[in-house]
């Protein structure tokens, strides 16, 4: 067995501890915390023995599955995916500690369900096999649905429905065009197979990448979630344990990006042009969106969770920037916002656990009574609304730059979400730390215990550290990135961004003069001079 499968089997054996140990609680959650740092310490050479420099996956496990569909049990990871299994294994203990005292009914199903949960994340982000990606796709939502309908708030059952029907929905027309891209690659190559790598090598039409990248990113935005699919996110943020809020925020809403990254841009190029000035006015408008809409919240978690909706626009914006500087920030702040919003999370549910409010009204001058917990809040709180030293800084500066290169009305309007999120947040934070304690149930609250402290302190240490040092985060997507932009003609050298044409004769399609074959102006080209030139997109492709 190779390091990724016993990485992804650990919380899946941990699980089944759990619910065939007898004891109570203690023994319940313990088994799923032991498991749960099993998989994080298997998780580590990964990091140490990745090479930054490698094209193809690393750590490939590949076994026949299921002979007559050419369906194989194949696992690796490259400078995409990499990250992601580090971040899942790191903040599932983190979010088991977090449940230690706030869970006291049915603690055996519920830890149950947090590692078979994880066990489908990282699935997902390990798979290289379309049929298996699918199976972890579709076998993750159980156990988060489950979490949310049974230890979920006042109205869990109607939020778990709706993440289930929305996430199924997506996921039926995935699973048709995962059938599709099958039979296409079957008729390029005589073999039935599902591996990915090799379809990345598929010469699809036009047309029929429209169609099939439609389906793909349907799934794909309604998981970031992407403005307009974004209705179920609040409720299921809200209605959900502590845990499920951090898992969901820190992990779940990347298989969204992710699943652009690693299936839309390098299988259908033709498709992400033509759609690409859509998906940033979207992500743009869900900038702006989530952020006017969480300055009038009076719930302290609903805020957070329409904050979510803000800051994956802006990894949206800096994936379909197509560019170094944006890919490089999308995927960093795909980090940064499973760091930053997982620990705003974990602070809410343990202010929630001393009062059983979180209503910004209920609040106000727990600095006098909470010292400790008001710095700890202060720093997750400019990390989220990118205050430079902190990691927050890093990805929106990418990310902006990036935009601002390839799309600058887009990069000027979502700029002020920059402006909008520091609004929100330190309105919030001002409201709820300052001023006098005029709630008598404030006063004899206790501030941070060893445990809460252990479960966020790693996580400060992070948020500081890719603050000040990102470089080596950023090397290790460099490859990956420099083989993703392949497909859209943009070269890149020793990790820097060489101007060129997204597409060969744009400019001079767009002043209708003619175009010799092959043609190349250099300077950067937005998207939208490109989108200008598809009636040549085809041929380019091919």
């Amino acid at each position: 067995m190779g390091i990724l499968s016993i990485v992804l089997f650990l919380p899946l054996v941990g699980a089944l501890l759990c619910l065939l140990l007898p004891g109570g609680k203690g023994v319940h959650r313990m088994a799923a915390l032991l498991a749960s740092l099993a998989a994080f310490a298997a998780s580590l050479p990964l990091w140490f023995n990745f090479s930054t420099t490698a094209i193809a996956p690393q750590f490939v496990e590949k076994l026949l599955w299921i002979k007559g569909l050419g369906v194989y049990y194949s696992l690796g990871v490259d400078g995409v995916s990499l990250l992601m299994v580090l971040l899942t294994t790191f903040l599932m203990p983190l979010a088991i500690l977090a449940s230690w005292n706030s869970i006291e009914d049915k603690t055996r199903s519920y830890y149950a369900f947090l590692l078979m949960l994880e066990t489908g994340m990282l699935g997902v982000f390990m798979a290289m096999d379309l049929f298996l990606f699918y199976v972890f796709w579709e076998a993750m939502l159980i156990p988060m649905a489950l979490l949310i309908g049974v230890w979920g708030g006042q109205r869990r059952v109607y939020a778990a429905l709706k993440f289930f029907l929305y996430t199924m929905f997506g996921s039926v027309l995935m699973l048709v065009a995962i059938i599709a891209l099958v039979l296409l690659n079957r008729q390029a190559t005589g073999v039935l197979s599902f591996d990915l790598w090799q379809m990345y090598a598929l010469d699809i039409a036009k047309p029929t990448q429209m169609w099939l990248f439609a389906a793909f990113a349907l799934a794909f935005a309604i998981k970031v979630p992407l403005f307009p699919f974004h209705t179920w996110l609040p409720d299921a943020h809200v209605e959900a344990p502590t845990a499920g809020s951090v898992i969901l925020a820190g992990v779940l809403l990347k298989m969204g990006t992710y699943g652009f990254l690693r299936y839309c841009l390098p299988l259908f190029p033709a498709a992400v042009l033509q759609f690409s000035p859509y998906i940033l006015w979207l992500s743009v408008i869900g900038i702006i969106y989530g952020a006017l809409v969480a300055m009038v919240q009076p719930d302290i978690k609903k805020l957070v969770a329409y904050s979510s909706v803000s800051h994956l626009g802006f990894v949206m914006l800096g994936i379909f920037a197509l560019n170094h500087q944006g890919l490089q920030g999308g995927m960093i702040q795909m980090v940064n916002h499973g760091l930053s919003t997982g620990a705003l999370f974990l602070l809410v549910g343990m202010i929630y656990e001393r009062r059983h409010t979180r209503m910004i009204a209920d609040f106000g001058g727990l600095t006098k009574v909470m010292p400790v917990f008001a710095v700890i809040f202060m720093i997750v709180t400019l990390s989220s609304i990118g205050l430079p030293g902190l990691n927050g800084f890093v990805g929106e500066f990418l990310i902006l730059l990036g935009a601002f290169e390839t799309a600058r009305p887009w990069a000027i309007l979502a700029a002020t979400g920059v402006i909008l999120s520091a609004v929100y947040m330190l309105w919030m934070f001002q409201r709820v730390m300052f001023g006098p304690v005029t709630h008598e149930e404030n006063k004899k609250l206790k501030d941070l215990s060893g445990r809460e402290l252990a479960v966020l302190l790693p996580v400060l240490a992070l948020i500081v550290l890719l603050g000040i040092y990102p470089q080596p985060f950023l090397r290790t997507m460099d490859v990956s990135i420099q083989q993703l932009l392949g497909k859209y003609g943009v070269s890149t050298e020793q990790g820097s961004l060489m101007p060129g044409s997204l597409v060969p004769g744009v400019r001079e399609q767009r002043r209708s003069a003619p175009v010799s074959p092959g043609h190349e102006e250099p300077g950067p080209v937005s998207v939208g001079e490109a989108v200008a030139a598809t009636p040549s997109l085809t041929e380019v492709v091919r």
